[in-house]
C-alpha cells in the first residue's frame, strides 16, 4: 500500500525576511485520491499565521494538491498543500522483529497473576448495563 506524505508550504515573515517553511503535517496509507481527499480537508480548514486582517481567501486546485492564497491590507501569502508519495524517510520506524517461532510459556507466579485477575474480573458488581459499580483502578496500591 502507498503511504502518501502531505506537505504544506508556508510563506512566513515579513518584507525582506519573508521566506518559505515545508513540513510534512500527516501521513495517509491508501490511493493517490484518499490522500488528495484528506487534504483537502486540511486546506480548506487551514488559518495561516499570516496576513493578521486577510482580505480575500482563495483555495486553488493544483495538479498535485492545493493552493491557498490569503490577501491582507499589504501583501499576498500563500500556502501551498502537496500529496506527495513517501519514498524513503530515515527516521521511520523499524519493523517489528519476527516473533518467536513457540510462544513463551508465562512462569507460574504469572499464571496464577492471570487466574486471580480473571478471579477477580468475575466477581466485579456490575449495573444493569454491565459496567463495574466500583473502579477497577480504586484502591490499587500500585497507583499510590
Amino acid at each position: 500500500m502507498t503511504t502518501w506524505a502531505l506537505v504544506v508550504e508556508t510563506t512566513v515573515g515579513f518584507r525582506d525576511r519573508k521566506h518559505v517553511e515545508a513540513n510534512v503535517v500527516a501521513h495517509v496509507e491508501g490511493s493517490r485520491a484518499e490522500a488528495l481527499t484528506e487534504l483537502e480537508r486540511r486546506a480548506r480548514s487551514y488559518q495561516p499565521e499570516h496576513p493578521w486582517s486577510p482580505d480575500r481567501r482563495r483555495l486553488l486546485r493544483t495538479g498535485d494538491g492545493f493552493l491557498l492564497v490569503v490577501d491582507g491590507a499589504m501583501q499576498s501569502f500563500a500556502t501551498r498543500f502537496t500529496a506527495a508519495e513517501l519514498l524513503h524517510d530515515s527516521a521511520a520506524p523499524k519493523p517489528a522483529a519476527d516473533p518467536p517461532a513457540e510462544p513463551a510459556r508465562p512462569s507460574k507466579a504469572a499464571g496464577k497473576q492471570e487466574r486471580r485477575q480473571e478471579d477477580e474480573r468475575a466477581e466485579v458488581e456490575r449495573d444493569a448495563d454491565g459496567v463495574p459499580v466500583r473502579p477497577a483502578w480504586l484502591g490499587r496500591p500500585d497507583l499510590m
